[in-house]
């Protein structure tokens, strides 16, 4: 059973399934690409269940690691480290942040396939990243609650998937199994099941602003958003059409 995640990455999403986790009384180690003393003021927020550390301390602690990280520096995950785990993947492709990546725009693989390649000694499942970060800490719910949620898994090894869809059920959501790594471009950034089913209806005024607009903002953190239940993901999964490949910050 899962007692303790690594978390490469220590970022908004990073630091929801953070809070998450120590909730549910599991351990994490915090990592980032600076030094473990950069992240003191969320280790004190966390409690006597967190501590800092390097990726490569992070990754051998862990006993699932969640890899979130700008995925423009997916190569710079410690392989050898992450070598037997289960790596959660919470990565999206922004070429606008990451730059552009030849296999991604040639849909010759999914972010997460180019990912296994990279950890090739790990079990990589495709989990909990296509919520924005304020709604994933806020719509996690008990297992049996009206009102719970669903997330889309993808993976090739089913024993792997199936550790995840534990965690992820003590973290406050179900799963739903939409198939391996080259299934999961069903949620990526711009497919049906991407954030915007768990914002909720955006207001017309909102719709017609630049994220950056105080408007925009005001309504992202204040907003509570709406359940998606796995029936509803299941049928956004299945609307999925492969186009273009990428997602806009903010978009």
């Amino acid at each position: 059973m899962t007692q303790t995640i690594g978390f490469i990455g220590s970022g908004m999403i990073g630091g929801s399934l953070a809070r998450l986790a120590v909730t549910a009384g599991l351990n994490v180690v915090m990592s980032n690409s600076r030094r473990p003393e950069t992240l003191a003021d969320l280790i004190a927020e966390l409690g006597d269940r967190a501590r800092a550390a390097t990726p490569e301390e992070a990754a051998k602690a862990g006993d699932i690691v969640v890899a979130t990280v700008p995925l423009g520096v997916y190569d710079r995950l410690p392989a050898d480290a992450l070598a037997g785990k289960t790596v959660i993947d919470t990565m999206n492709y922004y070429p606008d942040r990451d730059g552009r990546i030849a296999e991604l725009d040639s849909a010759e693989v999914s972010s997460s396939e180019l990912l296994q390649r990279h950890l090739a000694g790990s079990r990589v499942v495709k989990a909990l990243h296509n919520m924005d970060w304020i709604r994933l800490y806020r719509r996690a719910r008990p297992a049996g609650a009206p009102d719970r949620s669903a997330l889309p898994v993808a993976g090739d090894d089913p024993a792997a998937k199936t550790e995840v869809t534990r965690l992820m059920d003590v973290l406050g959501y179900d799963a739903v199994d939409i198939g391996t790594l080259a299934d999961s471009w069903r949620c990526e950034p711009g497919t049906p099941v991407y954030v915007q089913p768990y914002q909720g209806q955006r207001p017309a005024s909102i719709m017609r602003q630049d994220w950056h607009e105080p408007e925009w903002q005001r309504w992202f953190r204040e907003t509570e958003g709406e359940p998606v239940p796995a029936d509803r993901v299941k049928q956004l999964i299945d609307q999925a059409v492969r186009g273009s490949v990428g997602g806009s910050i903010g978009g």
